[in-house]
């Protein structure tokens, strides 16, 4: 089966607890350390079988094969990879039942993510997670204060809730291009100060 490395604890001898997302669950498996073993890392998208054990109530992570992307030398585009799959890992790990959105949205985001600025790819990714889960606020109802927002710019805090900027006194973003986001899951009309905005919003979490 194959699945994203969301999560990497060490533990004894270099042997590893790894968290997985795969189309089916969120799984966390041991691995043991050995020199036969290919260097694993957060973010990486691997092919993996699971063993079962009478000896163990955690599960062995075993046969892991790395399946590369065409970036994967890039550092600054695996470094904001890597950020962005930690967040999947604190927003899901909790979760008692996954669909496969949450691996197809990961799988379609590595195919983008050298085609155009990463964190525009992970606020496009965003918003299509938020409008799944039901919390895509495009009503542009103040969070704060529940008055509409009439202004021309929205302030938004984090889970991309939406404020006057005199309620939050945060950074504003044309709501023309705020709408265009939520409507077609589009960054085009942000410009590149607006996506780092956004993008330390999603790293506040999810």
């Amino acid at each position: 089966m194959q699945g994203f490395i969301l999560n990497l604890n060490k533990v004894k001898d270099e042997d590893l607890i790894v968290t997985i997302l795969s189309r089916e669950s969120l799984d966390t498996l041991y691995r043991f350390y050995g020199a036969r073993h290919g260097v694993i890392n957060l973010g990486f998208k691997i092919d993996y079988e699971k063993e079962h054990s009478s000896k163990s109530t955690i599960i062995r992570l075993k046969d892991v094969i790395h399946i590369g992307y065409r970036w994967i030398n890039d550092y600054k585009l695996l470094r904001v990879w890597q950020d962005f799959n930690a967040l999947f890992y604190k927003h899901l790990k909790d979760a008692e039942e996954l669909d496969e959105f949450y691996f197809e949205l990961l799988e379609s985001a590595s195919l983008n993510w050298n085609k155009q600025n990463p964190k525009r790819v992970a606020i496009e990714s965003y918003i299509k997670l938020l409008e799944h889960e039901g919390r895509l606020h495009s009503e542009f109802d103040c969070f704060l204060c529940s008055e509409t927002i009439a202004e021309d710019d929205v302030s938004l805090i984090r889970a991309f809730l939406p404020t006057h900027k005199s309620c939050s006194h945060t950074f504003g973003i044309k709501k023309v291009s705020l709408v265009e986001l939520y409507k077609n899951k589009s960054t085009l009309f942000l410009n590149d100060e607006e996506i780092e905005r956004l993008w330390w919003l999603i790293l506040e979490g999810f």
